[in-house]
């Protein structure tokens, strides 16, 4: 019964309009001092599953200890949704949380999963309601920096000599590609049942997450790398020889370098310093976001701002680690840290975003770690979700 009414909300509500090729406006400039400030900036809070109530209390908690150091006006609502909707007896993406994005000017988003729905197909899922909500609001640039915080350094897997200096920014288009496309789903044929996925890019998706990625390295090292599998798929065919014209038309001044995504997975953990921006499909970005977050030592430590035509959305790049649910045993840093993206990207404020930043690492070089970034090394304390909240609170 619960998974039939899952799977007739998911359907009802994935059917949104794909976005506008015409509006690219993801980097736009902070306001003008003399322009009128915001009177309030509205968060919709959606904890999430798993681990993420406990993280995103801390993050609301820095959030507004921030704002108020700031003097920044912040107010935020509640909301459901996937698994924690569910339980509550609601459909995964409610119609109260989706009013409440609606008004908001920015979604602070916790991690989505629950093991009770892992043998559920794809579009059962509750999670799916995080794809659904960047769908509606056409969030199709996800951004994910990647950058080793100097007290983890020792913390990565692979050597400090590697990652010390690292400095990449993952692009990752979010709303079209292998997760989206049509036709997808289970069929039979004379051979048996067999399921379906389809990759499936315009040029002009290509062309706007391009220009996200090219703009971004204008801020950086004007270097970006596109990671395509053109040698064996007509769609990243298509994307190849988009990303070039787009780059001689428009950003002559940027290097551009197309990589095939296996090689450049692999160049990822060889020469991490080499890379600049990287952006990719959805399900490449994806993949390479995650091999990328290892360079930091965790999944703990990475953020994200999602970014497009409607009201921006923040996660941190980890899952809901149901495991650990509960136990105060979860890294809220990259919760706490998609925070400062939040103010960075959608409030126009990258000084209340730094803020976050430096207190962060404030808290790391006291030797506070918690169970996944620990690695027994002199001078480390263990400490908790609650303790690491404190330590950043304590930095600010």
């Amino acid at each position: 019964m619960a998974v039939q009414r899952v799977r007739d909300k998911v359907a009802s509500i994935t059917e949104v309009a794909a976005g506008s090729p015409e509006d690219f406006g993801v980097f736009s400039p902070a306001p003008k001092r003399n322009e009128p400030a915001m009177q309030t900036f509205k968060v919709a809070v959606i904890a999430g599953d798993g681990i993420g109530p406990e993280i995103t209390a801390c993050a609301v908690q820095v959030m507004e200890a921030v704002a108020r150091k700031h003097d920044f006006a912040i107010s935020h609502g509640s909301g459901l949704a996937a698994a924690a909707a569910v339980d509550a007896g609601k459909d995964p993406l409610p119609a109260e949380t989706v009013k409440l994005c609606d008004e908001s000017n920015a979604i602070l988003c916790g991690p989505f999963g629950d093991p009770r729905w892992d043998n559920a197909p794809p579009a059962e899922r509750p999670e799916r309601a995080k794809l659904i909500l960047r769908k509606k609001y056409d969030l199709y640039a996800n951004l994910r920096p990647v950058k080793p915080v100097p007290a983890l350094l020792d913390a990565s897997p692979l050597r400090r000599e590697l990652v010390e200096g690292a400095d990449i920014l993952i692009v990752r288009e979010l709303v079209g590609g292998l997760y989206f496309a049509e036709p997808r789903g289970y069929f039979e044929d004379a051979k048996g049942k067999y399921g379906v996925n389809t990759m499936k890019y315009h040029a002009w998706e290509v062309d706007r997450i391009g220009k996200v990625a090219f703009e971004a390295a204008r801020l950086r090292g004007k270097k970006v790398h596109s990671a395509d599998k053109a040698n064996a798929l007509e769609v990243m065919q298509l994307w190849r020889t988009t990303m070039q014209a787009l780059r001689d038309k428009d950003y002559a001044d940027c290097e551009l370098k197309h990589v095939f995504v296996d090689n450049c997975c692999m160049q990822l953990v060889a020469e991490p310093r080499q890379f600049d921006v990287i952006v990719a499909g959805n399900m490449f970005g994806d993949i390479l976001s995650d091999i990328g977050a290892q360079i930091t030592g965790s999944l703990g430590m990475l953020p994200s701002a999602s970014l497009g035509t409607g009201v921006p959305l923040f996660e941190p790049v980890h899952g809901s680690a149901p495991d650990i649910a509960g136990k105060g045993k979860a890294n809220p840093l990259a919760m706490i840290l998609t925070a400062g993206m939040m103010f960075t990207y959608a409030a126009k404020r990258p000084d209340i975003g730094a803020a976050i930043d430096r207190a962060v690492e404030k808290a790391l070089q006291s030797g506070l770690r918690t169970a996944d970034i620990a690695r027994g090394k002199p001078g480390e304390k263990l400490v908790g979700t609650r303790e690491m909240g404190e330590a950043v609170l304590a930095a600010l």
